[in-house]
């Protein structure tokens, strides 16, 4: 099946008519500004007001989408193309193996035992059998000291709420334990029970939308009501910061994280069996990150960047962990330390270097021994115990999916586990790295893969994602969705935009609050590389990215419409005015400042928020598929609504401004394959449609 540019002609070629959105009289003053929010009450998710222009924004966008032509050939390519085995890579507990494996098209991954590598493989927790509709998700699993039990986490409909339940391994018997109201966090096992973080009941019940406060430490002692549950840790004084424990049992020590509206996080300790005693200060330096990584002989290894913008590994005497008698293990180096590990008594380091994978083997001292030989550039992902010879890696890149190699450390030697089996061939794609000038001049990498034998005659259609933000890394992944654009003749391009950690933490600093404009320029920068090098045209270009990518999207579409011909803004942060008032937003004040900060920063927020910079006078917009679902809780679906409410009735042209609003869905994380099918098959639809494409059957 290939792609060929062609005009398609269908019912959908006339001017689309949006459900009526009412205004209201809704005016907030900002240092004196007056700015309106007409569709203020669609923050409101469970008003019957509401969830009635949800229902008739669903039906005009499922009249559209349906009508499109292509949709069962793309059902049909997408469901062949995500229908093979995945196995992720093994780790071993208490002397088996644990592995994660969905045999092609599950709605979720299944977690397995075996007692030998090579050995019978016997299901662990199933979460395919937790609803009917795959859309309960397995969050997480902790295994107790004792190798008894597990507890695992769960989420529903694609909510960051989750429930912790408990299982005996050897009989696969569910205990009673039954634990709710927990947020980011799994549990962390001490003795006969666990800690875990979770928040107060909402007096409310809108606890998918409301400001989220109060994160609390606990201990639960099996076989107890979560009433009875230990407070192990609060602070009043801080209601909108995160609290976190991890437990280091063999060891005897607890540490407690701190964090939330910040670019870091604070660390403390204290012994285990200290119970009511007080957690000493490692670090309180919110802007920095400090985690530990192992303790070995006495001795606390922790991965840091402070004083080292692209992190480091640090040593400390357990007793003496204040920061004042750090040493260094692992300098700081010009590529960023990206993760740092103890296996088999080996320190295995991952360095990025323009933003792919290299990695490393050194004794504990520091002593560098080796580079891991991998295949290819792309990333990697290692798994193993700090005392045992048994690793595995695993390893992908854009046309790779992943492969599972067994790790010989003593020789370096790599060992093939398991490769996936996909029904096209790796060696029709090409994958190659550009480096091209923002507008101040900065150069900013970006990854292009496509086809053997493109010409660069700027008739090629391009998919172009990026995100810039929280000091998150985009690295070379595969993506079986993906490979029918690439089949059918797009380029993708995976752009890594400051705001991220490629460069390390100057470079995360370089887009975020008053430098935030860096991620939209270099975005567009990239996009006008692609087209003066001849890859594409404007009338070609589909820009696409999720939640601060949606922010990415929706900024750069108001700023530079002519540059893009269709826009895919998923889940995204659409009102920079307002979104630390929900939920968990005001822990992204660490990267976007807020408008209650200053008068500076409220006009710097307003210049770019999305809402509130969509053109009315005319200009014509590209056609624009905004994605959310009614259970995201992370960036709440009120953005989307108001923002799709602004761009249907402004002045942008006939291309269609569209809101797809999902079920008993959320922010993204464990959504079950149907839907992710189900989502595809609207968005590649709705993108062949309006760059006037149509496929050669």
């Amino acid at each position: 099946m290939s792609v060929l540019a062609s005009v398609v002609v269908s019912a959908c070629s006339t001017k689309t008519e949006y459900p009526a959105t009412k205004r209201v009289d809704v005016v907030d003053d900002y240092f004196g500004v007056k700015v309106a929010d007409p569709y203020r009450w669609l923050e409101n998710d469970t008003s019957e007001e509401t969830l009635n222009w949800v229902e008739a924004q669903r039906k005009v966008t499922s009249d559209y989408l349906n009508a499109l032509p292509y949709r069962d050939e793309i059902r049909k390519a997408i469901s062949e193309s995500m229908n093979y085995e995945k196995i992720g890579i093994p780790f071993k507990k208490h002397g088996k193996y644990y592995y994660y494996k969905n045999d092609g098209l599950q709605n979720q991954s299944v977690l397995y035992e075996k007692e030998t590598l090579n050995g019978e493989s016997k299901v662990v927790l199933d979460p395919n059998a937790l609803s009917e509709d795959g859309t309960v998700a397995l969050q997480g699993v902790a295994f107790s000291e004792n190798g008894k039990y597990i507890a695992y986490s769960i989420s529903r409909s694609g909510s960051d709420w989750v429930e912790i339940y408990v299982m005996e391994l050897a009989s696969r018997k569910l205990l009673d334990d039954h634990i709710l109201r927990s947020k980011f966090s799994g549990a962390q096992w001490y003795k006969d029970g666990f800690f875990y973080s979770a928040y107060d009941v909402n007096p409310n019940g809108s606890e998918y939308s409301d400001k989220n406060e109060n994160h609390k430490v606990y201990y639960h002692k099996l076989g107890t009501a979560q009433s009875s549950d230990k407070l192990v840790y609060k602070n009043d004084k801080f209601p909108l910061r995160f609290y976190n424990v991890a437990t280091d049992e063999k060891a005897g020590y607890i540490f407690l994280f701190e964090g939330g509206a910040f670019n870091g996080n604070g660390l403390y300790m204290r012994k285990l069996a200290d119970e009511n005693g007080q957690f000493k200060c490692i670090s309180d330096s919110l802007n920095n990150i400090t985690n530990p990584v192992e303790i070995i002989d006495g001795k606390l290894y922790m991965f840091t960047n402070i004083g080292a913008p692209n992190n480091k590994l640090v040593a400390v005497d357990i007793n003496n962990p204040e920061m004042r008698n750090w040493k260094d293990v692992l300098p700081e180096t010009e590529n960023v330390l990206s993760s740092i590990a103890v296996i088999n008594g080996k320190l295995v380091a991952v360095y990025d270097v323009d933003a792919s994978n290299k990695a490393f083997v050194y004794n504990l001292d520091g002593t560098l021994q080796y580079e891991v030989k991998l295949p290819t550039i792309g990333t990697v992902g290692f798994s193993g115990e700090k005392d045992s010879d048994e690793v595995f890696y695993a390893f992908t890149s854009f046309t790779y999916p992943t492969v599972i190699y067994q790790f010989d450390m003593a020789n370096n030697k790599s060992k093939l586990y398991n490769q996936a089996k996909v029904g096209f061939n790796v060696d029709d794609f090409v994958t190659e790295q550009v480096f091209y000038e923002s507008k101040d001049g900065q150069k900013v990498p970006m990854t292009l893969t496509y086809k053997k034998g493109l010409k660069k005659d700027g008739k090629n259609p391009v998919y172009v994602y990026g995100y810039g933000g929280f000091n998150i890394t985009l690295y070379p992944s595969f993506s079986a969705s993906r490979m029918f654009l690439l089949e059918n003749g797009f380029i993708y391009a995976q752009t890594n935009l400051r705001g991220g950690n490629e460069y390390g933490e100057e470079w995360h600093i370089a887009g975020t609050k008053m430098n935030k404009q860096n991620v939209f320029n270099d975005f567009i920068s990239a996009i006008e590389y692609l087209i003066d090098n001849k890859y594409t045209n404007p009338d070609l270009v589909v820009g696409e990215g999720g939640s601060n990518g949606g922010l990415l999207i929706g900024a750069c579409v108001n700023q530079r419409p002519d540059l893009f011909k269709v826009a895919i803004p998923r889940v995204g942060v659409m009102d920079m005015l307002r979104y630390h008032k929900f939920t968990i937003g005001w822990n992204w004040a660490g990267d976007y400042g807020t408008s209650e900060d200053s008068e500076e920063m409220f006009n710097y927020l307003k210049s770019y928020s999305p809402l509130h910079t969509i053109k009315n006078d005319g200009t014509k917009y590209p056609a624009i598929l905004v994605t959310t679902a009614d259970h995201d809780d992370r960036v709440v679906p009120a953005h989307s609504f108001k923002y799709a409410a602004t761009l249907q009735a402004a002045n942008t042209g006939d291309a269609p401004k569209l809101i797809r609003i999902d079920s008993k869905a959320g922010h993204g994380g464990g959504k079950p394959v149907s839907k992710v099918i189900d989502e595809y098959v609207d968005m590649y639809s709705f993108i062949l449609y309006n760059l006037g494409m149509k496929l050669d059957k």
